[in-house]
């Protein structure tokens, strides 16, 4: 008898069946071979079949109670679809076990190659999870390498340890801050500097007095803004901006030396700008005080505290910058204390007289008016959205 091999079986038949009174593991045997012989033809003669190894070793589990016997079946085969439901079809015509009526039902047939599948799919993702230190493509692992190298070269310049790279040339792009040095460095651009915030230090200053400055800055209208706040104060030779609505910090290599190709003398930059926002605004130069009524009382908007930030001052504005939660803003006065940690959209009603400083994650209209209103000096933020003018200094955190 030719034994079906393992690799082999496509479907497991299943049965469950009753008999009326006590029966023995090869009486159900015997019914099955039996039974069906002749029924189907000689091709589907179940132990035809069995010598062929189209089907396999027949199990039969039983047990009996009350004189009555009642068990289940279990045939693999080797046959296609439709060969099985027949074979289990015939089954289901036995009604003799032994000498003792007898009922056989078909449970399932079960697609052996299916649940292998499922199996292998189940595990394959498994497996696929539990790999580790998944290895870079060569060509990935050289531009890791590339750019992991260049952002080592950040380094600390001058007393205010402004994030800068290589100044050792006769020309240098300022730009607004730490991500933005790192950015150009992660695309090949050595001769940066960056000023730590909206205001030019006075280092930077100083290295326009024997360099040549790029001033680089944002695509919006915080970039402006930072640009007019370093005209006059240090000796620009170009400006550069990066495409509209983008800042340094996310431009691409390509979009970096684009933008710096198109810088133009930062006399024209100037000019243009001044013409521009004329046009736009033109009681710019005309405009009166602004003031605001609080609560029936009319009240400037005018800046109230003179005091001018330190270096540790800074430091503990970016400490308190991670604290912030979603789009809250933490207002802080003179003493950099907290006087309120506060959601954006609360802001519009909040009133107090000792506001100084707002930190927030993103500097926008909203956030600007309410620092006018209350007085403040500073807005300290890690990106600046469009914004008008306003007398508030802005911080780069």
């Amino acid at each position: 008898m030719a034994k079906i091999s393992p690799t082999s079986i496509k479907y497991t038949i299943t049965a469950d069946f009753k008999s009326e009174g006590p029966v023995e593991k090869p009486d159900v045997i015997g019914a099955l071979f039996g039974q069906t012989e002749g029924l189907l033809g000689s091709e589907m003669e179940l132990r035809e079949l069995q010598k062929e190894g189209k089907i396999g070793r027949i199990d039969v589990n039983l047990t009996t109670e009350g004189g009555k016997t009642k068990g289940d079946i279990t045939i693999p085969s080797a046959l296609d679809k439709t060969e099985t439901t027949i074979i289990a079809a015939a089954l289901e015509t036995i009604d003799k076990i032994g000498p003792t009526d007898a009922k056989i039902t078909i449970k399932e047939i079960e697609d052996v190659r299916g649940s292998k599948r499922d199996y292998i799919m189940e595990r394959a993702k498994k497996l696929l999870g539990e790999i580790k230190n998944t290895g870079s493509e060569s060509m990935e692992m050289g531009q890791e390498i590339r750019e992991s190298t260049r952002i080592s070269r950040l380094s600390e310049y001058g007393e205010e340890r402004l994030p800068a790279g290589d100044l050792e040339g006769s020309e240098i792009i300022v730009v607004e801050g730490r991500a933005d040095v790192v950015n150009m460095l992660r695309h090949g651009v050595k001769n940066v500097i960056g000023m730590n915030g909206t205001r030019l230090p006075a280092e930077i200053a100083k290295l326009g007095e024997k360099k040549e400055l790029t001033l680089f800055v944002d695509g919006d209208r915080g970039g402006k803004l930072i640009a007019q706040n370093v005209n006059g104060n240090a000796k620009i030779a170009y400006v550069a901006v990066a495409p509209d609505g983008k800042e340094v910090e996310e431009l691409s290599g390509k979009e970096i030396l684009q933008s710096l190709r198109k810088k133009i003398l930062a006399s024209e930059f100037f000019k243009k700008t001044e013409r521009a926002e004329r046009f736009e605004r033109p009681e710019r130069f005309e405009r009166p005080e602004r003031t605001e009524r609080v609560e029936g009382v009319e009240k400037e908007s005018n800046i109230k505290s003179s005091k001018v930030l330190t270096k540790e001052d800074k430091s503990k504005l970016r400490e308190l910058s991670s604290e912030i939660k979603g789009k809250n803003v933490i207002l802080l006065n003179e003493n950099l204390d907290v006087i309120r940690d506060i959601p954006i959209s609360k802001l519009d009603f909040f009133r107090t007289d000792s506001a100084f400083i707002l930190v927030t994650s993103t500097a926008n209209k909203t956030i600007v008016s309410n620092a006018e209103r209350l007085g403040a000096k500073y807005i300290a933020a890690k990106t600046f959205g469009k914004v008008e003018n306003t007398n508030v200094e802005l911080i780069s955190l």
